[in-house]
């Protein structure tokens, strides 16, 4: 169980359902470890500001998290955790390691749109 404040992702068809129903998603599959703990952190920052994405986070030594390891756009990734940024169903943007709020913010940006502000 990973101890974030983003909502969790369970399983395989869990994980199918939400980039199915939701237009922008970004799934940090990782561990509680040093690398990783940084960008649930940031993710859970942005959520509030980012109200037109969907942030999760997945365990990444579940058995069903298979769906994410096993995407040709991590293969060759070294570190955890991976981020996968989801648009319309399908992989968009995909990092592997520690990000900074920039970083993550730049892709957000690009792939999602930047925040509106009402």
């Amino acid at each position: 169980m990973l101890y974030t404040n983003l909502d969790h992702i369970e399983t395989a068809a869990q994980l199918q359902q939400i980039i199915m129903e939701n237009e922008n998603v970004m799934v940090i599959c990782g561990r509680m470890g040093p690398m990783c703990i940084p960008v649930y952190g940031i993710a859970e920052q942005l959520r509030d500001e980012y109200k037109h994405v969907k942030f999760y986070d997945m365990e990444f030594d579940n058995p069903e998290a298979h769906i994410i390891r096993n995407l040709p756009e991590v293969r060759g990734f070294m570190g955890i955790p991976f981020t996968i940024y989801y648009k319309n169903g399908k992989v968009v943007k995909a990092t592997s390691s520690i990000q900074t709020m920039q970083q993550v913010r730049a892709i957000l940006d690009e792939y999602f749109g930047a925040p509106v502000n009402a």
